[in-house]
């Protein structure tokens, strides 16, 4: 069940892997784009070579100049395929998703629009899954009113909206507390096994794509949403389009054990036709459902 370190393909493997090529840094950061690259980062959370050059009309090796050179500032530290925010370690064993309180500003709209579409999808009575997402946790908001819920989590955050806010019964695995989540992790099977089948699960993660399904920056979050996700008949992701290639190490959730993805306009175009051509239903609310499988 522990989640490991996934290849990269097809287009994703394009964008994160060529990162070598191009000239040495020679000449300062065009200040326009400088405003641009700090501006998109402090919007998403990461920025990725491909992105940038395509929204800013350069090439990818400009890009890389570029990040060098804000690196060189400590403006952002370079990763494979992008950068994030100096205070994100650059080794991989060590980097996590950022503190929740900054991951909840980050596209916040987004996430609000996502939790929206997904809220009508639970029902009073209904047993669900919710992950530490910062998504969910907005999810949990919106639920506020529904009675009778039996809801599982391994957010610390959203058990105690829930437990304050609703009639719900919470459940909530035991683990060790990761700080930057707020969330269980750890030995967190022991306490849903026996207990039945949940009718829905909610999640997120750092990243989505058809090789590497859901996938995070850490293996032991990865986990904890593999052992959440395994008795739920429906697997819903919902994630932002910044996830859609994002940066990220281990799979959480593959991408043939999710019922639907959500997302919200802005999401790639390529991603999503590469999920959906792996069968992977896509909603975009406010636009035509993109179908994938069917389910039974």
């Amino acid at each position: 069940m522990i989640g490991t370190r996934q290849p990269r393909t097809g287009d994703d493997a394009g964008a994160l892997d060529d990162e070598t090529g191009g000239d040495d840094v020679t000449t300062p950061v065009d200040s326009a784009r400088t405003a641009a690259i700090l501006g998109a980062l402090d919007a998403d959370g990461q920025v990725r070579v491909r992105d940038l050059a395509r929204r800013l009309g350069v090439s990818d090796v400009t890009i890389r100049k570029d990040l060098e050179a804000l690196q060189a500032r400590a403006a952002l530290r370079r990763v494979r395929g992008g950068a994030v925010p100096v205070e994100r370690d650059a080794d991989p064993a060590a980097r996590d998703e950022g503190p929740f309180e900054a991951r909840m500003r980050l596209r916040r709209a987004e996430k609000e629009a996502v939790a929206d579409a997904v809220a009508p999808l639970v029902a009073d009575g209904d047993v669900i899954a919710l992950d530490s997402s910062t998504t969910c946790h907005l999810l949990a908001g919106r639920l506020l009113d529904r009675h009778g819920l039996v809801v599982v989590t391994n957010s610390l955050r959203t058990a105690t909206l829930l437990a304050e806010r609703t009639d719900a019964t919470v459940l909530v695995p035991g683990g060790t507390v990761r700080r930057p989540s707020f969330s269980l992790v750890g030995d967190v099977g022991a306490s849903l096994a026996g207990r039945g089948r949940i009718d829905r699960g909610f999640f997120s993660g750092t990243g989505i794509s058809p090789g590497a399904g859901l996938a995070e920056f850490t293996a032991e979050e990865a986990h904890a949403k593999q052992v959440l996700a395994a008795p739920c008949r429906e697997v819903h992701a919902l994630v932002d389009p910044s996830k859609f290639g994002g940066l990220s190490l281990c799979t959480s959730i593959p991408a043939d054990r999710l019922t639907a993805v959500w997302t919200t306009a802005g999401a790639d175009p390529g991603a999503v036709a590469a999920l959906t051509a792996a069968g992977v239903t896509v909603n975009v609310p406010g636009a035509p459902s993109r179908p994938g499988r069917e389910e039974p």
